[in-house]
């Protein structure tokens, strides 16, 4: 069986002179073209980040010569159990290898052409001040570090490169591998832009908001909102860092518009039931804010009865001015606790013990006069 061993040796070596050969060749010219250097300037990959395509594929080369050479080296062997099953498996590698090479090829160009695209319209982007955009509408402390125009392309990127890996999946045609990931990625496809219009609906809202907002805290602020708060006997605490009233509901009204830009954006999403939850909440939050606006009345209605009946300055006028106060801001509070729908039965069974307790009160006061 020696004589058997010259011949499979001669066949290794000639593979691995040829291997060698072509690995040297390969990685010279990938080299002198300074491929790598080119792909990592084009997507804008650090140094130390980038993989080095021309060693990648050199190595790829040097085995795949050790592959075809395999069969004969095992026909010269006389290995027939060993070589059918191994010429059965090149076959088939071989015959993958087209669709193999033309996925990568897809996702090669792809994803090179995402990252040049996502460069030049975040650098676009970045000279036509869209960055200084988003910090004068306070866009840029929502996104922290993250630029607008960075983001912006990050979204490009993504949205190129879903289609890409579509395509580079279908090229394989291993339909129980491919068929779930693709089915996916077409869903996801299919829903940019669905997902473009809500953000971009959100993104209006914003910007509409910060204009009405401002608006609405000038005209309140312009009309003497922000002594409301000592007009009701409340003390407020005013000075550098405080928001005045008209500042706050400015802001409130940011909070309204967007919730409501909110219930769009997700019923475009056909989130109907996060939609209908955010809607019960406008809904709850309409309800507190009337009864704090009732409340607010009642205050004022308290201070003022109490306040006209001190000016009268008979003899029981402060236990009569505190008793007036203290009666209309009871039936304020169960007004604006009603209309919140805090406890509706526990508000109506207090307030009817209240008034049954007065009348009993005064009755037997009368009584026993």
């Amino acid at each position: 069986y020696i004589p058997n061993l010259i011949g499979p040796a001669i066949l290794a070596a000639v593979a691995w002179g040829i291997a060698t050969g072509l690995r040297f060749v390969v990685r010279r010219v990938l080299g002198a073209i300074a491929l790598d250097e080119k792909l990592g300037a084009e997507a804008g990959l650090e140094e130390e980040s980038r993989v080095p395509i021309a060693k990648t594929v050199s190595e790829a080369v040097y085995w795949l010569v050790f592959l075809l050479f395999l069969p004969a080296i095992l026909g010269a062997l006389r290995l027939d159990g060993l070589l059918h099953p191994v010429q059965s498996m090149i076959d088939k590698v071989l015959a993958f290898l087209p669709n193999l090479l033309a996925a990568a090829l897809i996702l090669a160009v792809g994803w090179l052409l995402a990252r040049v695209i996502q460069r030049v319209v975040s650098n676009l982007l970045a000279a036509v001040g869209a960055d200084r955009l988003a910090e004068n509408t306070g866009l840029a402390k929502a996104l922290g570090e993250q630029k607008l125009s960075g983001l912006i392309g990050l979204l490009l990127y993504v949205f190129i490169l879903i289609p890409v890996l579509v395509a580079a999946l279908n090229t394989l045609h291993l339909d129980a591998i491919t068929a779930p990931a693709s089915e996916m990625l077409q869903t996801l496809l299919a829903a940019l832009p669905l997902l473009f219009g809500a953000t971009l609906v959100l993104a209006i809202a914003f910007f509409v908001g910060r204009i009405v907002s401002g608006l609405v805290a000038n005209v309140l602020a312009g009309i003497g909102f922000n002594g409301v708060l000592e007009r009701l006997g409340v003390k407020h605490e005013s000075g550098e860092g405080k928001q005045t009233p008209s500042e706050i509901v400015g802001h409130l009204v940011l909070v309204a518009l967007m919730l409501f830009a909110t219930i769009e954006s997700l019923r475009m999403l056909r989130f109907e039931a996060l939609a209908a939850l955010i809607t019960e909440f406008m809904v709850f939050a309409g309800h507190v804010a009337l009864g704090l606006v009732i409340f607010g009345i009642g205050l004022f209605l308290g201070n003022l009865a109490a306040r006209t009946i001190e000016a009268s300055r008979s003899a029981q006028a402060p236990m009569l001015a505190l008793a007036a106060r203290v009666a209309i801001l009871v039936l304020a509070g169960a007004m604006a606790l009603r209309q919140m729908g805090l406890a509706n039965e526990i508000i109506t069974l207090a307030f009817g013990l209240l008034l049954g307790a007065i009348a009993v009160a005064m009755a037997l006061a009368f009584g026993l006069g």
